[in-house]
C-alpha cells in the first residue's frame, strides 16, 4: 500500500472521527440547553409545563425523567414547608393576640402591688386577679397547641366502639362545679348504654366544651337537657339550653376558631373550645351541628357513628 493510500485513509478515518465528535459534541450541548431551560422552568415555578416532545427511550430521557421527579418532590417540599412556616407564624400571630390582654392585665396588677400603702385585702384581690390572668394565658396556650397539633395531623388518637354513658358522664362531671354556681340543673335523659364510635377522654372534652359555653351564657336556676337520638348510621347526642341564643348567620362561624358572637362580648371567652370540640368530632368522623333562637335558648347536636367497622389489615 502506497504512503498516499495511507494517508487518504487516515485523512478519512480523522474526518470520521471529528465529525462524530462535532455530533455527540452538539448531541450534549442540545440536552444541556435542554436541562437548564427546565431548571430555568423550575425557577420560575413552570416546570411542568416544559415540552417532552423532543425526549425518547433513551437512556438521557431516563435521566430527565428522574430529573423531573426529583424537582417534583423538591418542589412539594418547599411548598410544604412554607405551609409549615405559615402555620407556625399563625400561631405566633393568634397566641400574642390572645395574649396580650392578660399579660397587660397581670403586669399592671404588679405594679399596683408594688405600692407599700396597699390593704391587705386590696393586695390579695390584685394577687387573685393576677393569677386568675396566669391561668386564662395557660389554658389558652393549652388549647391552642392542642387544636393545632389536631388540626395538622400531629396529635393522633385511637376510637373504638365505646359505650356512651361514660363519656357523657365525664363531661358532667367536669362543668358540674360551674353549673352548681349558677345553680342550673344539668339534666340527662335516661337511656340504656350502648355503643358508639368515639374516643372517651377526648369525646368527653368535646361535649365539655359545648356544655361549659352553654352554662356560660344561660341564665341562673335555668336547665341545660342531654338528651339521645339514634338514627340508622349515627346517633346525637342533643345538648339544650335556655340561654341568650345564637343569630342564624353565625351557626357556622361560632365554631371558626376564636370567633365570638356579637351578644357574647359581655361575657368572658375566647371562641376556642367548639372549634376544639369540632376539630376532636371530625377525628372520629363525627360532626356537630347548632339550632337556635334569640332569647330562647341554643340546641347543639353531637353525631357520632354507630359501631364503625374499621379495615382489620
Amino acid at each position: 500500500m502506497s504512503d498516499k493510500t495511507i494517508i487518504l485513509i487516515l485523512c478519512i478515518l480523522l474526518a470520521i472521527c471529528l465529525a462524530a465528535l462535532i455530533v455527540t459534541v452538539a448531541y450534549f450541548l442540545y440536552q444541556w440547553k435542554h436541562l437548564d431551560i427546565i431548571l430555568e422552568n423550575y425557577l420560575k415555578k413552570d416546570f411542568k409545563d416544559t415540552a417532552n416532545q423532543d425526549i425518547y427511550e433513551t437512556r438521557e430521557s431516563k435521566v430527565l425523567s428522574q430529573l423531573y421527579q426529583i424537582l417534583d418532590t423538591a418542589d412539594f417540599k418547599q411548598k410544604r414547608a412554607i405551609g409549615e412556616k405559615n402555620q407556625v407564624m399563625e400561631l405566633i400571630s393568634d397566641l400574642s393576640h390572645q395574649l396580650k390582654t392578660p399579660l397587660a392585665n397581670i403586669v399592671m396588677d404588679m405594679e399596683l402591688l408594688q405600692d407599700d400603702t396597699l390593704e391587705r385585702k386590696t393586695q390579695k384581690e390584685f394577687l387573685e386577679h393576677a393569677k386568675s390572668q396566669a391561668d386564662k394565658m395557660q389554658w389558652l396556650m393549652k388549647n391552642l397547641l392542642k387544636a393545632s397539633r389536631l388540626e395538622n395531623g400531629i396529635i393522633n388518637f385511637d376510637a373504638a366502639n365505646t359505650g356512651i354513658k361514660e363519656t357523657i358522664a365525664k363531661a358532667v362531671s367536669a362543668v358540674y362545679a360551674q353549673a352548681a354556681e349558677k345553680q342550673i340543673q344539668i339534666s340527662v335523659e335516661k337511656f340504656t348504654d350502648f355503643p358508639l364510635y368515639h374516643n372517651v377522654k377526648w369525646t368527653a372534652e368535646a361535649l365539655t366544651n359545648i356544655l361549659e359555653n352553654a352554662i356560660k351564657y344561660s341564665p341562673e336556676k335555668s336547665c341545660v337537657q342531654i338528651n339521645i337520638s339514634v338514627m340508622d348510621m349515627y346517633s346525637c347526642i342533643i345538648i339544650s339550653d335556655e340561654g341568650i341564643g345564637i343569630p342564624e348567620n353565625e351557626y357556622n362561624r361560632i365554631f371558626q376558631r376564636f370567633y365570638r358572637g356579637k351578644n357574647t362580648e359581655h361575657q368572658d371567652g375566647n371562641g376556642l373550645g367548639l372549634y376544639l370540640a369540632q376539630l376532636i368530632l371530625q377525628c372520629e368522623k363525627g360532626y356537630i351541628t347548632v339550632s337556635s333562637q334569640i332569647g330562647h335558648g341554643s340546641k347543639f347536636s353531637v353525631f357520632l357513628l354507630n359501631n364503625y367497622f374499621t379495615n382489620p389489615t
